[in-house]
């Protein structure tokens, strides 16, 4: 399957992006807007409604879609066409909270097997230092019979990329490059000088940039976890961690951070690379897994401590109708992947809570598969709750008075029970 683009001006470049989810395929639109750009994947269903105009995300209009001089194709022979070739695929766990480097070792061999001589490789996914040059790049001198440094040049570029937020787009990021030599890393930089106005950082070498982009990631887990255990601890002295923060963010130099659910396919996963590689070597990291193990256990802590607060209103437990507002992983995307309102759900489940869900912004699809109950418009009609669980900041939630929210627990004449896990309710 293959969507060829428009007439254009001709250039000596013709960059292909591999992987079109959440981080390749701004990456091929902002490319396919200066250059001849290819977007490859392997899903077809992804290719035809991209083609389409359609983007499942939501993050990419039909008019962007439209407007570049992209190539959308399901055909790797396609890829020897590129002068560059930028590998942007997921890198999860497995059950076992270990990296999962199957989508990278798969696509690592495709390219290697339709690549180029001359050609830059760039990967883009994050990974633990010493992945890119220590497993990916003998995977391609392997399936292309090529040596790297002398028949191709091999680069690192870490996403950015950041669901929901127009504001911190690809052009108006920093760009960290890095290559395994000299060449490779002027190669890169020139590469994504094309696209990127807010210029770039070109790091030493290629593991130095591979830490960088997980660090990045482990510092915001580990100050979402430290603004988690806080909430817990000003929970039980009673008082409000929301009006605690404001007054501390009075300072020019406290962070704002805000407790809440850390779900999504980046900050959950990376801490786990980067501690896999840390025993790899012998050392057993501490503070890293001590918030991780913090931020994987608020669904269920906030599920808890909103059973209680029935228990103290009087209210049966067993058959307690709640609402949970908003199950994609985090505000105004509609991404339910790796979301942790399900932890929240099940362990309201496991008191025999009937627990429904609405998310006016993620995929209702998905909601379905994942297993839960979803409602509609919660807000019109007469439905009345035992409580009600704002999980997820989402602004048509932000939007909506206290009053909305406190009438879905109070139709019937009864009373109930809010949480607001972030704290969007004055």
């Amino acid at each position: 399957m293959s969507t060829r683009p428009g007439p254009g001006p001709a250039t000596d470049h013709r960059v292909a992006v591999v992987g079109l989810g959440y981080v390749g395929l701004p990456l091929a639109i902002a490319f396919g807007r200066r250059v001849q750009t290819i977007g490859f994947d392997v899903d077809p269903k992804r290719v035809k409604e991209l083609g389409d105009g359609c983007d499942w995300n939501g993050e990419h209009s039909e008019k962007s879609l439209r407007a570049s001089r992209l190539e959308l194709t399901t055909e790797p022979s396609r890829l020897r066409a590129a002068s560059a070739i930028i590998v942007a695929v997921p890198t999860p766990v497995d059950g076992h909270k270990r990296p999962d480097l199957s989508h990278l070792v798969e696509a690592t061999r495709l390219v290697g097997g339709h690549m180029s001589p001359g050609v830059v490789v760039v990967y883009e996914s994050t990974v633990y230092p010493d992945t890119t040059e220590g497993v990916c790049v003998p995977l391609l001198e392997e399936s292309s019979g090529l040596r790297a440094g002398v028949d191709f040049k091999v680069g690192y570029s870490p996403e950015r990329v950041n669901p929901g937020d127009p504001e911190h787009s690809l052009e108006r990021v920093v760009k960290i490059v890095a290559g395994q030599d000299a060449d490779a890393l002027e190669a890169v930089a020139q590469l994504y000088a094309l696209v990127v106005g807010a210029g770039v950082h070109r790091a030493p070498d290629i593991r130095t940039a591979e830490a960088a982009k997980v660090i990045e990631n482990v510092q915001r887990d580990l100050n979402i976890a430290l603004m988690n255990e806080l909430a817990i601890l000003f929970h039980r002295m009673g008082i409000d961690t929301g009006q605690v923060l404001r007054a501390a963010g009075t300072k020019w130099n406290f962070l704002p951070f805000q407790p809440g659910l850390v779900g999504g396919h980046c900050i959950p996963v990376d801490p786990y690379y980067l501690t896999f590689r840390a025993e790899e070597l012998g050392y057993y990291p501490e503070v890293i897994l001590a918030g991780r193990r913090i931020n994987d256990t608020m669904g269920s802590y906030i599920a808890q401590e909103t059973v209680k607060l029935l228990i103290r209103g009087g209210r049966p437990v067993r058959g307690a109708r709640v609402l949970v507002l908003g199950f994609a992983f985090k505000e105004n995307v509609r991404d339910v992947r790796n979301t942790r309102v399900l932890d929240l759900v099940r362990e309201l489940e496991s008191y025999g809570v009937d627990a429904v869900v609405h998310d006016p912004v993620a995929d209702p699809e998905r909601v379905a598969e994942a297993g839960v109950t979803a409602v509609a418009s919660p807000f019109e009609g007469d439905s009345r709750y035992d409580g009600v669980v704002i999980a997820v900041a989402h602004a048509a939630f932000r939007v909506r008075d206290a009053a909305s929210y406190v009438n879905l627990v109070k139709r019937g004449g009864g009373s109930g029970v809010i949480v607001d896990v972030k704290s969007i309710l004055p």
